[in-house]
């Protein structure tokens, strides 16, 4: 609260920022040391009013009564790292970090949202404002809510700019560039008064961010950095040490490990869903869970985690349809036989798959999505949604309206890495994970989520993320001197479908089975039972990773319902009468 006592706050925020914004302010010394993020927001608020979101950097959800005007201002960061619900009706506006928080008001009704239901099935989850509650939303990203009494006005404070281009001198200012962003970005996600550790899956990411901790705590003489790692004696194919090793071997380090393949996708699913609220879309949250556990059993509090660094870098393979679509073919060529030996794939693979599907004539372009994304030319929903449940709630029309251009590929590599930062499963994913760790006291941080970072990231050139066959080239190039070559030169990375089926069919295959063949009531108004019976058949025999996500929607949601109850129908007021 102000001094006046007519301004309060609530927030659930770290600010990045805070010197920025303290010279800005005009705040002297003593008040910086002494001044908690919560009370450097609301001091931007008054200084600057509803446009003081526009000012922060970090992950932040806050909500700021103004008595004087009077309103409520609300504000969400700009990737959507903390939660924000609310419910609104002529009655009341409340809101909540949890859903469950909102279900406990007698106000909030309980009634489930067909349309997220049918999206869920559907794996389209580009609408970030939905829940599975009709009445229950969320506050999108990079958006504020100013709640009156007369009206609620939702408007967005920041958005991706596609159309930005940076252009410097040479590869190595772009890459000097790069590693003040990234260092920054990581430097900003330590400060804590509680021990630190990061996730270390020998991936480019996760590595890039131990890398830069460690050395960061080093300079300023604090505790070795933990690390937390997944490992798979029973499936080599996903097991990384060799590369986790190369990190470790660097020292200043603290290793932990979880068996990764000996957890249960399924195994947790009640403690899950207890802490979720919904039914959730992360088939391998299960590994960050067990990750979690041992973090929080080592008494670490913040973890560092890569998630979507690829994504926020961006590997660049778009660049070469744009090199084929303006007749560059000798630099199309040349990059087309780097990439495959870099990678493992085969020249004529590449070539096919990103430099001539992009140009495909409409119609073909339009097949080609389709079969992607199991969704007709004309509109027709994925075989194992009921048809007269895609027909009442208008999925044909939904699926066409979210999609929009998104249902044609991108025509450059920008448009492609816009598209990518801007999907909806970002911020979703991002939820789910927030949610899963806040149950265990534990705050996931993510540098590669750094506004600065990711606005430059985009704005990059083409050749600043594919070069001579290697993708996020100018990653590689900042952090020559603090990777080990080994993880910096590496190509590809294992892919944890092979574990997420294996824990499916090993663990949790006679609940699939009670769920699909014995148990179907939950859902059976929504799936295709006939249907879904085949693909389970099918992802039994042939272990495709594409079924099994099928198959493992379906029961999360079955299993969901089956708890929680619910009915499009019913409300908690109408329940207790």
């Amino acid at each position: 609260m102000n001094k006046s006592g007519d301004v309060a706050l609530t927030a659930d925020a770290r600010i990045d920022n805070r010197d920025e914004l303290m010279a800005a302010l005009g705040l002297n010394g003593a008040d910086r040391e002494e001044m908690s993020d919560s009370e450097l927001i609301l001091r931007a608020y008054e200084q600057w009013g509803e446009r003081c979101s526009e000012k922060l950097l970090g992950d932040f959800a806050f909500v700021i009564w103004d008595a004087r005007k009077p309103v409520l201002f609300c504000a969400r960061d700009h990737f959507g790292v903390k939660p924000f619900y609310y419910h609104h009706s002529g009655r009341a506006f409340v809101f909540a970090s949890e859903i469950k928080a909102l279900l406990c008001l007698r106000e909030v009704p309980r009634r489930l949202n067909e349309t997220r239901v049918a999206d869920y099935l559907m794996g389209m989850l580009e609408d970030k404002a939905i829940t599975f509650y009709q009445e229950i939303f969320r506050l999108p990203p990079g958006h504020s809510l100013t709640v009156g009494c007369e009206n609620v006005q939702l408007r967005p404070y920041w958005s991706l700019d596609p159309s930005r281009e940076l252009r410097l001198g040479s590869d190595e200012e772009y890459a000097e560039a790069f590693r003040e962003l990234f260092t920054e970005a990581v430097r900003c996600r330590l400060r804590s008064a509680f021990p630190v550790g990061s996730m270390l899956s020998g991936g480019l990411d996760s590595s890039s961010i131990v890398c830069v901790a460690r050395k960061l705590l080093a300079q300023d003489g604090k505790s070795r950095l933990h690390t937390f790692s997944a490992i798979f004696d029973n499936v080599p194919e996903c097991d990384e040490r060799p590369f986790i090793n190369a990190v470790l071997a660097q020292g200043s380090l603290e290793a932990h490990y979880v068996r990764g393949d000996q957890l249960s996708p399924l195994g947790d699913l009640d403690w899950v869903l207890e802490n979720q609220d919904e039914a959730f879309y992360a088939p391998n949250l299960f590994l960050h869970v067990g990750l979690y556990r041992a973090a929080k059993r080592h008494g670490v509090r913040v973890l560092l985690d890569g998630i979507d660094g690829d994504t926020t870098v961006s590997h660049g393979i778009m660049s070469l349809a744009e090199l084929a679509r303006t007749g560059r073919w000798i630099a199309l060529a040349t990059e087309v036989n780097a990439l495959s030996g870099h990678f493992g794939d085969s020249p004529w693979s590449v070539f096919v798959r990103f430099g001539l599907k992009p140009l495909a004539p409409d119609l073909i372009r339009r097949a080609w999505r389709a079969l992607r994304q199991g969704i007709g030319l004309d509109g027709a929903v994925n075989r194992t949604i009921r048809a007269d449940f895609g027909g009442r709630i208008g999925l044909r029309e939904r699926t066409h309206a979210l999609l929009g251009d998104r249902s044609m590929p991108p025509r450059t590599q920008r448009e492609d890495h816009w598209r990518s930062l801007t999907r909806g499963l970002v911020p979703l994913y991002l939820e789910v994970a927030d949610r899963a760790a806040a149950a265990l006291s534990i705050e996931p941080r993510y540098p590669f989520f750094h506004r600065r970072l990711v606005e430059f990231c985009l704005a990059l050139p083409p050749s600043q993320k594919l070069h001579r066959g290697w993708t996020r080239v100018v990653m590689r190039r900042a952090l020559a001197h603090l990777l080990p070559e080994e993880v910096r030169l590496r190509g590809g990375k294992s892919n944890l479908g092979s574990n997420f089926t294996r824990g499916l069919l090993t663990f949790d295959q006679a609940l699939l089975e009670d769920v699909v063949l014995n148990r179907p009531q939950a859902i059976e108004e929504y799936v295709d039972m006939a249907a879904l019976r085949s693909v389970y058949h099918k992802y039994v025999s042939e272990r495709a990773e594409n079924d099994g996500l099928t198959v493992w929607r379906a029961v999360t949601l079955a299993l969901w319902l089956q708890r929680t109850n619910l009915s499009r129908h019913v409300s908690i007021s109408q329940s207790k009468q």
